[in-house]
């Protein structure tokens, strides 16, 4: 008999079939594979997929302390810091008012034409020394020329006396820009409109500009003579006094340093 040879087979070949070696590779875990740069990391999502969102917590797990959200306001004021902000909301600095400024006008210049008007009506119905009983013995029209100041006053000093009345008028009109208070408008405007109705008699009567004779022509019993001008003064002082009896100063505020 004649004995075949027997060519090996090679033990690849014995232990897995040919053909089927690409079949037996096991196809990779895609929820456990890593990405090309992190073998062990998550896998990169594809484009355009959703990031799921976190699940929420347990029902029976106790929820984050909330953190309090940062305010403006910061900590607690100070009381000090308190205290000073209501001093000052208390005693506010007003501003200047022209509503006050206007009443001072207004009523200087009212003052000024009425004694204006009233010297030019007792030249033109009066006669000097021929007094005229308006309310009795209580009232005359008596008409006289006043060289002098208010009530006949100081006849010699003329000149001194019509400066002295313009600087008064000069003097209102600068601090009337401070004003902050009604009364010291009013009694402003009654200062202002009698010296300026003195001073119109004494630079533009006669005997000559600055030397010139205030008219006066209003008398009571145990008085001197006097005009409207003459009034308003008087009443502008009384008032100006009262304002700084009650503490008010010229802006207005309040004067407490006497409590």
């Amino acid at each position: 008999m004649q004995r075949t040879r027997r060519t090996p087979l090679n033990q690849d070949q014995s232990s897995h079939p040919s053909g089927d070696a690409e079949d037996l590779t096991e196809p990779a875990d895609t929820s456990s594979a890593g990405s090309p740069s992190s073998p062990d990391g998550p896998s990169a999502p594809e484009p355009g997929s959703r990031i799921a969102a976190d699940p929420a917590p347990e029902s029976g797990a106790d929820p984050a302390p909330a953190v309090p959200a940062e305010t403006d306001q910061g900590s607690a004021a100070d009381p000090a810091e308190t205290d000073q902000v209501v001093a000052t909301e208390a005693a506010p600095v007003k501003p200047r008012s022209w509503r006050l400024t206007a009443v001072f006008a207004v009523v200087g210049l009212l003052i000024l034409g009425l004694d204006q008007l009233t010297k030019v009506l007792a030249l033109r119905h009066l006669t000097p020394g021929e007094p005229v009983n308006v309310i009795g013995e209580l009232l005359k029209f008596n008409l006289i020329r006043n060289p002098g100041a208010a009530f006949s006053l100081g006849s010699d000093f003329t000149p001194v006396i019509s400066t002295i009345q313009i600087i008064v008028a000069v003097g209102v009109i600068w601090l009337s820009r401070r004003l902050g208070s009604a009364g010291w408008a009013v009694a402003f405007g009654l200062l202002f409109g009698g010296a300026v109705g003195n001073i119109t008699d004494r630079i533009f009567r006669q005997p000559s500009p600055f030397h010139g004779h205030v008219v006066d022509f209003l008398q009571t019993p145990h008085w001197a003579i006097f005009n409207v001008a003459d009034m308003a003064v008087t009443s502008a002082a009384i008032l100006l006094v009262i304002q700084t009896l009650r503490g008010i100063k010229l802006d207005g505020t309040k004067d407490v340093s006497g409590k």
